[in-house]
């Protein structure tokens, strides 16, 4: 199937001067990364003279070096360097998923245009790990094309109910809080037509700055630390699983600084606070690793997709549940920091699927 990716190109203009740069952060990124603008060109497919005079020519254009040398030492990042590879994640973080989305609706208006019409599994979920890397392994599949839409965890209910998608991701947390999820989930499943199919565990908790200076220890710690807090979008299940641990534990939010400062993925809020814009936040525990955070768990979420029983018969949805079952997979997931696979790939009907929550409850 037909992919295509739409990638934000940071491009600075000075006032009053023709002049304008595009400035490569994957460069930056790497030479922050290895200390070395050999493997910063490697990684580019440049030259090692291209990219240093890509360097001098930004360094000129700013009027501040972007990069530092040490004779035996190697290449670092200046500490504006260091500020706009920050920029650039959280950029990155906060805009691919809608990106993604918008490449996504793209193929799909241009897919009746083209010869090769492969199947496509129409896919709505709340932006995760788990299910990045499960299309990922998907996109290798031949014949088999995945229109992937970001959406909440109720949404992405709704759609299947509403006939707009074939699988919708459900995720719920284990625990006090299991019982509300339920019932919020419960109305949209039908018994006689759906199938639910288990995915991985996640874990869930608290993101802070690397050796926690503040002391921060649990959610009550947010109020009283006075830590800056970034949170998640209104609609997400992340943040309507904190508020509900919140008023679990009988936490104002208006005690928590910058609660309504918002973002809308794990990655954005990680990156928010690894670049020290914020001292906190909320997500899974793969986020708070990628960006060289401290994690403090708070509870388990398990992973689950719905689908049709009529669309599980199909050729392409026994593909992808092969493929769940899979080695590859399950070793991806095994990879990814607080994910685990949980029965990947095992189909429930909907009572069997409530009764076994209702048990564990």
């Amino acid at each position: 199937m037909l992919r295509i990716e739409i990638e934000p190109v940071w491009r600075f203009h000075r006032d009053g001067h023709p002049q304008s740069i595009v400035v490569m952060l994957g460069v930056l990124s790497e030479i922050r990364k290895t200390g070395k603008i050999t493997s910063a060109a490697s990684d580019a497919h440049l030259s090692y003279r291209h990219v240093w005079n890509l360097i001098e020519q930004w360094s000129a254009f700013f009027g501040v070096p972007l990069v530092e040398t040490q004779r035996g030492k190697g290449s670092r990042l200046s500490a504006f360097g260091e500020k706009l590879v920050w920029a650039g994640e959280r950029m990155q973080a906060r805009l691919g998923p809608q990106l993604e989305n918008l490449a996504q609706e793209l193929a799909t208006e241009i897919k009746p245009f083209l010869q090769q019409r492969p199947s496509v599994i129409r896919v709505h979920a709340s932006h995760g790990f788990a299910v990045a890397k499960l299309r990922e392994l998907l996109d290798r599949e031949p014949g088999i094309g995945v229109d992937l839409r970001y959406v909440s965890s109720q949404h992405s209910l709704v759609s299947l109910a509403q006939g707009a998608c074939d699988l919708s991701g459900l995720h719920l947390p284990r625990g006090e809080l299991r019982a509300q999820g339920i019932k919020a989930c419960r109305e949209w499943l039908d018994p006689k037509q759906d199938r639910v199919i288990s995915f991985v565990t996640r874990e869930m908790g608290l993101m802070v700055k690397r050796g926690n200076p503040l002391g921060i220890n649990g959610l009550a710690d947010l109020a009283t630390s006075k830590a800056r807090f970034v949170n998640r979008d209104h609609d997400s299940g992340t943040r309507i699983l904190f508020d509900q641990l919140l008023a679990l534990h009988g936490i104002d939010a208006t005690d928590i600084k910058g609660a309504q400062q918002i973002e809308f993925t794990h990655a954005a809020v990680a990156a928010y606070v690894a670049s020290d814009m914020a001292d906190a936040s909320f997500g899974v525990e793969a986020a708070a690793r990628q960006f060289g955070l401290d994690f403090i768990r708070i509870l388990t979420e398990d992973y689950f997709f719905v689908c049709r029983q009529t669309f599980l018969e199909t050729e392409p949805m026994r593909r992808v549940i092969a493929l769940m079952k899979g080695a590859e997979f399950h070793q991806a997931i095994a990879a990814l920091p607080g994910y685990q696979p949980a029965e990947t790939g095992s189909v429930h009907t909907v009572r069997a699927f409530l009764d076994r929550l209702d048990a564990a409850v």
